[in-house]
């Protein structure tokens, strides 16, 4: 077993990242990231690697595209704004099938809004963000280790699809230090060869890589095939994590930072003989939607937490339809919930009973 390391969460994505073999990184400074890209613009020299600071998210995430497109494992980082600014580069990624690791910490918005830890860019991340009809893969990593594992992983789960992968982080799980287990991942063996990249080889056929198609049966077509690969990735990438769900009469349901402390007011729910269970969505594209009514299926209430006003929820209750009353509490703009919250919710659900 490695030894364990106190890392900052930021810090901990940045080596991770390099031991996953990332050796490009392009990126712009925002709060409450900025570890990030200071870690990688002393780490990406040490290990032969370019770290860039662009003149802005727009350019960092089109450089992005230019270092994918020749093979490279390459990653960007950014906070809730500044991943707005990167949508057009990233439905440009998607759509020419390029595999890159974008990580967004999030901070209250919108607008500019604050730079403490929020979950309000769910729908951005998992219903599009930009034009076009594509996904990302999103996973939502609640531990700093998480954070770390995770990272490694979306270098090759986005090889292995041709497709950005976004981890859904939040300023408090970027903040926050804790031990972890750093182990150097080698890309997995069985990823395809990228013989599509455009790393000037010769003697093969010329690699175009592009996605603007202005006959609408060619652009039809690659959307479909785009559609099946994402229809793949939906039935192979599905991953949650329960607890105590299986006598529960009121299941939480939350992710992030945001099921740490759903966790804590369910050990004070268990206390007070309440039968609580936690469902903790991990990827949050694709969502586990029939993981989570099979956790459900014994339980009178679900009750949905989230540090925004209500995003998941939606999935929530597209996973569940009719079946039974979904409840949500949420604290919204840097706010976020404290096990009390919790708990008192669960204690007005239960004397409700409805």
């Amino acid at each position: 077993m490695a030894e364990k390391v106190l890392m900052k969460g930021n810090e901990a994505v940045a080596e991770a990242a390099i031991m996953a073999g990332c050796r490009c990184f392009f990126g712009y400074p925002i709060t409450p990231q900025n570890e990030i890209p200071e870690y990688m613009s002393r780490r990406m020299p040490e290990v032969g690697g370019v770290f860039l600071q662009a003149e802005s998210e727009v350019a960092g995430s089109n450089m992005v595209y230019g270092a994918a497109c020749a093979g490279a494992r390459v990653m960007t980082t950014s906070s809730s704004p500044g991943i707005s600014l990167m949508q057009e580069a990233i439905s440009y990624m998607a759509g020419a099938e390029l595999p890159c690791v974008v990580v967004n910490i999030v901070r209250g918005g919108p607008g500019l809004g604050g730079i403490q830890g929020a979950q309000s860019d769910y729908f951005q991340a998992t219903k599009g963000g930009g034009h076009g009809d594509y996904h990302l893969l999103v996973l939502g990593p609640s531990t700093v280790q998480e954070l770390v594992d995770l990272t490694m992983e979306a270098f090759d789960l986005a090889d292995m699809y041709r497709n950005p992968v976004m981890i859904l982080g939040d300023a408090i799980l970027g903040q926050m230090m804790e031990p972890v287990e750093m182990r150097k991942r080698p890309p997995r063996a069985d990823l395809p060869p990228k013989t599509w990249a455009t790393t000037g080889a010769a003697g093969r056929p010329k690699n175009i890589i592009t996605s603007l198609y202005l006959d609408p049966a060619k652009l039809e077509k690659h959307n479909l095939r785009l559609a099946e690969k994402y229809n793949r990735m939906a039935a192979e990438q599905v991953r949650y994590a329960t607890h105590m769900t299986e006598d529960a009469d009121v299941v939480l349901v939350a992710y992030g930072t945001t099921a740490r402390i759903a966790r804590a007011a369910l050990d004070r729910a268990r206390e007070r003989g309440l039968r609580v269970g936690l469902f903790r969505p991990i990827s949050l594209w694709p969502f586990p939607y029939e993981a989570l009514a099979a956790a459900a299926a014994g339980a009178a209430h679900v009750l949905v937490v989230e540090m925004s006003l209500g995003q998941m929820v939606e999935d929530v209750r597209l996973a569940l339809g009719e079946t039974k009353p979904v409840h949500f509490y949420g604290r919204t703009g840097g706010m976020s919930p404290s096990p009390r919250e919790i708990l008192d919710e669960i204690v007005k659900i239960v004397e409700r009973g409805a």
